[in-house]
């Protein structure tokens, strides 16, 4: 393969994940400018992505962050708000460096995203040149394809009863990376919302984890930036990627620890 694609598509977060590191990383749901980019790269991230299920991003707004991330060497991913080949693949065309899949529920459900996201033989996404990954060149259409197959990640979320239930069967779909544990949703339809410490999360954890490992799959944490605790302890368990809260809750967080400093001074 030519050299100097297989550098234009280094997925840093796939090489560190490949050497068993943690790699961290934040949501988008606030900031539609490319300057979230800068910042998620100065604060130390590994990654982000742009949070499409729970924000009004329009895919303009989502493809310019996903461009500007290229350029700054740091991997943008995105979820999309639903896992259709129109969102999927349009998101991967416009920069998107790896796509995460909400509510899979099955292996179907997995099998379908790996198609939508993968060209042929792995899957069925429409072959497009002159892509911004490959900084709008031309290379031969096989090679290019295999290269973006390569680079790219395919994340699903685990945060349904349906989907633990069968989590060995997603875990074994060729073509998904990771499986994102989803806390929240999780939680919520145990109906017990937000009670990170139900003993029910920890075995989630270890089953989808088990399942990863014995298909050379990885894991990822979502839903615990409030409980660095729950996270250190299930990083500990194999979990290897973070997601640590979002810009929106980083700046509140931030401007209300300053104001309340503020209003602590003594005159």
């Amino acid at each position: 393969m030519n050299n100097s694609l297989n550098e234009i598509l280094r997925n840093r977060v796939k090489e560190k994940l490949a050497r068993d590191e943690v790699v961290a990383s934040m949501m988008v749901r606030l900031v539609r400018g490319v300057e979230i980019v800068r910042i998620a790269k100065t604060a130390g991230f590994d990654t982000f992505y742009v949070d499409m299920e729970h924000c009004s991003f329009s895919l303009e707004a989502t493809g310019q962050i996903c461009l500007a991330a290229l350029e700054a060497g740091i991997p943008a991913f995105v979820r999309v708000p639903a896992n259709t080949p129109e969102y999927i693949a349009r998101v991967l065309d416009g920069g998107a460096m790896g796509v995460i899949a909400p509510h899979v529920r099955s292996a179907d459900d997995a099998r379908a995203v790996v198609h939508a996201a993968r060209f042929a033989p792995q899957g069925e996404r429409s072959a497009n040149s002159g892509l911004p990954h490959l900084q709008y060149r031309s290379f031969p259409t096989e090679e290019a394809n295999l290269a973006l197959n390569r680079a790219t990640m395919v994340i699903v979320m685990m945060e349904a009863v349906q989907a633990l239930e069968r989590v060995e069967e997603i875990a074994a779909v060729d073509g998904v990376d990771m499986m994102l544990v989803g806390v929240n949703d999780l939680t919520a339809e145990w109906g017990v919302p937000g009670q990170y410490d139900d003993p029910r999360v920890e075995v989630a954890f270890e089953r989808t984890i088990a399942a990863c490992r014995a298909q050379g799959k990885h894991v990822g944490i979502g839903g615990l930036g409030s409980r660095p605790d729950l996270v250190e302890k299930f990083v500990g368990m194999g979990a290897r990627f973070v997601s640590t809260g979002t810009d929106l809750g980083f700046l509140t967080a931030a401007c209300t620890a300053k104001a309340a400093a503020v209003a602590s001074l003594r005159t």
